[in-house]
């Protein structure tokens, strides 16, 4: 392949990414879901712990005691975050974004997988549990991390390319 063919490819193959997230989101939760009852703990540290839990809301709880409406609203959202960001892709170039392109590819896969669990379920099962004492953190999944970490993949590509901007400035 050429260095001009190669260029001209779009982020698009990222998408192998997203497939990987939602295929080890899937079988974790699987894992969890076959071996652990709802409630059951398996301490791993003394600040972690592995807690099969049902939530049925967003990030860190968000709208769980909604009323039901909020799964509908959630996988209405994935249904229109997931083409945007595939279409996003498809307009920017294989090579040039790194941390664009990964992290939207780690967001795509994050709400597929929670998106699947919704679907299916009408829950997303979480299980890694973070406390600090008795202050215990919202538990969250493998999609919940690759959301996250593409989140903040987007923000430190939004510092750079402003960086890039007034660098280039006269």
């Amino acid at each position: 392949m050429t260095a001009s063919t190669d260029s001209q490819r779009s982020a698009l193959v990222w998408t192998w990414l997203s497939a990987l997230v939602v295929a080890v989101d899937q079988l974790t939760k699987w894992f969890i879901a076959s071996r652990f009852q709802l409630f059951e703990v398996l301490p791993l540290a003394p600040f972690l712990e592995i807690t099969r839990l049902h939530n049925t809301g967003a990030a860190f709880s968000l709208l769980a005691q909604a009323g039901g409406w909020q799964r509908w609203f959630f996988i209405g959202l994935a249904g229109l975050i997931g083409p945007a960001i595939i279409w996003w892709l498809g307009t920017l170039p294989r090579r040039g974004y790194p941390w664009l392109t990964i992290g939207l590819a780690l967001i795509l896969g994050g709400a597929v997988g929670n998106g699947f669990d919704r679907v299916m379920n009408g829950h997303v099962v979480d299980f890694l549990h973070f406390h600090w004492g008795d202050a215990y953190f919202p538990a969250f999944n493998a999609a919940d991390i690759a959301i996250t970490s593409g989140a903040i993949m987007l923000i430190i590509d939004a510092l750079l390319h402003r960086r890039r901007v007034k660098s280039a400035a006269p």
